[in-house]
């Protein structure tokens, strides 16, 4: 019998879930590349993958390390600079994209710059934006991906880095933004989704065991609470042995806990 799902398994398969077949699938490192590469081994086999740095729709192969990785441009179909590969998503190409963020507050914005004070006096410097700012801004469906706990899912940033829904209510739409802004932000925990009018975070479905108590502990702001939590399911024991054996079968991403690098 197949051990049950670790986590990250979880989370990837999560992921995966969000996609439908045919799209075009901006993908980000780490767990995104995990999703959408099972996406393609499942249910969705026609979807077009684009990688940050510029691989687009690789030829099946290892799991990439990075979206900068050799196995990125595999036998490629096209092969672009990154400038090019960020205006896809500003011409409209881009179905959906993930983003993961080292905070992430109620309204769905993003900090990937430094953790600290300011951004002369941080604790820790972070890798900045790279094309963070271009997928939340130009998107027109954003999913975020992060591991949920207080200081991860802060009342406040330390740093905006990307926009999510901004101050909530509608003023995305009044800073001139494109696209819908975040449509789902996928942890751990399950999956929550953003209210319509306030654009606050609140629950949308969790995983197997995890209650809105447990959601909440792991969330350093409120989150909202629908009348009916939807129930994820476990991941099936077909498509986790596909995850385990055909995607990420060195366990670069999904082995749990994490192998310190």
């Amino acid at each position: 019998m197949t051990a049950p799902a670790n986590p990250f398994e979880q989370l990837a398969y999560n992921i995966a879930l969000q996609i439908q077949d045919g799209m075009i699938v901006y993908v980000g490192t780490g767990l995104p590349m995990v999703g959408a590469i099972l996406a393609k081994k499942t249910h969705a086999p026609n979807i077009t993958l684009v990688y940050e740095s510029g691989g687009q729709d690789p030829w099946e192969g290892p799991m990439p390390w990075s979206v900068g990785g050799a196995a990125t441009y595999r036998r490629a179909p096209m092969s672009m600079e990154m400038a090019h590969s960020f205006a896809m998503a500003a011409n409209g190409f881009v179905d959906i994209a993930f983003q993961g963020a080292a905070q992430i507050d109620m309204y769905g914005n993003l900090n990937t710059h430094f953790i600290g004070e300011s951004f002369h006096n941080y604790k820790t410097r972070l890798t900045g934006s790279g094309g963070g700012n271009d997928l939340s801004s130009l998107t027109e469906h954003l999913v975020l991906v992060g591991l949920q706990d207080p200081t991860k899912f802060t009342a406040k940033l330390d740093f905006l880095t990307s926009p999510g829904f901004l101050y909530g209510g509608n003023s995305r739409k009044e800073a001139g933004l494109l696209g819908q802004g975040p449509q789902a932000c996928i942890s751990q925990l399950g999956v929550m989704d953003f209210e319509p009018v306030s654009k606050r975070m609140r629950i949308h479905g969790l995983n197997p065991g995890i209650t809105a108590e447990i959601a909440q502990m792991c969330t350093g702001f409120e989150l909202l609470v629908p009348e009916k939590i939807e129930e994820i399911p476990s991941v099936p024991e077909d498509v986790l042995r596909i995850l385990r054996e055909d995607v990420d079968h060195n366990q670069i991403f999904i082995e749990f806990p994490p192998r310190v690098k």
